[in-house]
């Protein structure tokens, strides 16, 4: 539909098409060389609506990208101080009154710094301090790289190199380069939470683990799970949680963190589509607070219902909405509107002849509207040709949410093995038995569960070591 609103000129027409508005589109150059042109940051601040834009590598990579802001009126402009780079970080210092986009500082009077000595820092994450929460920040970069910032002055210092820290190769055999891919960082309960999604067929088929989910407390960093992490965030303290949600072979992952006992417990989700599993592809799943103390969650093509709540230190309220196949660098809340941000064409570095110009849109829409996207779907499994222990219960892995569901069972023992499937219906951890089945020797077996049969999780319980799989369709 087009747009015309009162006394706004002719050149001020604007069309949106299904939520997209053409004209608000980010490009980059024609190059050479070619570039990726993704949004990788988009926050509500100073009466504007602020978007920043990434190249595929830094600046080297590709031409054309930057800072923009966009009125009210949906005019949008770049602003000088724009950087071509690859920055998908944003944090709003509340004690300096000053939004950190990209290598970017901005005050409430809309004046823009830039940080010289970070504009070349694939900058992925801007944390609070948790020393000097009032004077200074971390800002993470993509290759492995921790730095303190004073937001006054902007003086930083290099922390860390997190490739020896959480001893991450930065070259597996000279052959993918850098393996260290950290996506996101959150400050919350003293410590420092950092996610690197590594990713490839070494980590699909082992023994390779170079992804990470870490923490440091300000003394040592240790490591909470070795496998690839896309998105860490919070609520603060009064909500006694941290998210993190990442991957394996067998599912996605949600890693919740209690404050009530001090504890990070795995839970396990559907993979909506396999077009997520590596690195380079799941840029950047985020966790947003989209409506007041509601957040949303996207993870491996699904879009979830996230409550920051915890009660009985579990965390409750995990709800598919629907599912995409969008690369959605990030989303927010804006005038009302719920704003996504993606990457749509990218021929990046010229590896796609196929793709033109370097551009992608925003989405402009209500936060309901998700609901009117692709219906949830999905699959995975709480093993994958997993070692397992008898008597030792599985991950809960979600159940809620979906019409039809079907589990697949299969082991590699000699000898029979019975596999005993508990639910959780009331969601705090109370597991009752749906029902056992036995597999044969080296056998398969599978169960359709009744139509629309449903409870908030379900897990696997196997009597006898073994190697074996258990796996979740759902439509």
């Amino acid at each position: 539909m087009a747009g015309n609103p009162s006394g706004e000129r002719p050149s001020e027409r604007f069309i949106q098409l299904s939520g997209v508005i053409p004209k608000l589109a980010v490009t980059a150059g024609l190059g050479p060389p070619r570039t990726e042109c993704g949004v990788g940051a988009l926050m509500a601040w100073a009466d504007r609506l602020w978007a920043i834009s990434y190249v595929s590598s830094g600046a080297e990579s590709g031409s054309g990208t930057g800072l923009y802001e966009i009125d009210d009126d949906f005019r949008m402009s770049k602003r000088p101080e724009s950087c071509a780079g690859t920055y998908t970080n944003r944090f709003v210092h509340f004690p300096s009154n000053q939004l950190i986009i990209g290598p970017h500082v901005i005050d409430a009077d809309r004046k823009v710094r830039t940080v010289e000595p970070l504009v070349d820092i694939r900058l992925c994450a801007t944390m609070g301090h948790l020393d000097d929460p009032e004077g200074k920040v971390y800002m993470l970069g993509m290759e492995g790289l921790l730095f303190e910032m004073d937001v006054s002055t902007l003086e930083v210092k290099q922390l860390f190199d997190l490739n020896r820290e959480l001893d991450i190769s930065p070259d597996w055999d000279g052959d993918r380069g850098s393996a260290v891919h950290l996506k996101a960082g959150y400050t919350g309960f003293g410590r420092v939470v950092v996610a690197n999604n590594s990713y490839d067929e070494r980590d699909f088929r082992g023994p390779e683990e170079a992804g990470r989910l870490a923490e440091w407390d300000g003394t040592q960093w240790r490591v909470i799970e070795k496998k690839a992490f896309v998105e860490v965030t919070g609520h603060g303290g009064w909500w006694q949680a941290m998210f993190a949600t990442g991957w394996d072979r067998a599912s996605a992952i949600l890693q919740v963190y209690t404050a009530g006992n001090d504890t990070w417990t795995r839970y396990r989700l559907p993979k909506a589509s396999h077009t997520y599993d590596h690195a380079w592809s799941t840029e950047w799943p985020r966790i947003r607070e989209t409506e007041h103390e509601r957040f949303l969650m996207d993870c491996h093509g699904m879009f979830y219902e996230l409550s920051p709540y915890v009660y009985d230190n579990r965390v409750w309220g995990v709800q598919p909405i629907s599912k995409h196949l969008w690369v959605l660098g990030d989303f927010c809340s804006w005038r009302g509107l719920l704003v996504l941000g993606a990457d749509n064409a990218s021929p990046a570095m010229g590896a796609n002849p196929l793709a033109g110009e370097p551009q992608s849109g925003l989405w402009f829409g209500k936060t309901d509207d998700l609901w009117q996207f692709g219906k949830p779907s999905g699959w995975g499994g709480v093993w994958w040709e997993e070692s397992v222990k008898a008597g030792e219960p599985s991950d809960p892995y979600l159940m809620t949410g979906f019409d039809r569901k079907a589990l697949h069972l299969s082991h590699g023992s000699a000898d029979p093995v019975a596999f005993t499937v508990e639910v959780d219906f009331l969601g705090n951890g109370t597991w009752k038995e749906y029902e056992a089945f036995e597999v044969g020797p080296s056998g398969y077996a599978h169960h359709e569960f009744p139509d629309g049969f449903s409870a908030h999780w379900v897990r696997v319980t196997a009597d006898r070591d073994c190697t074996a799989t258990a796996y979740f369709t759902y439509t």
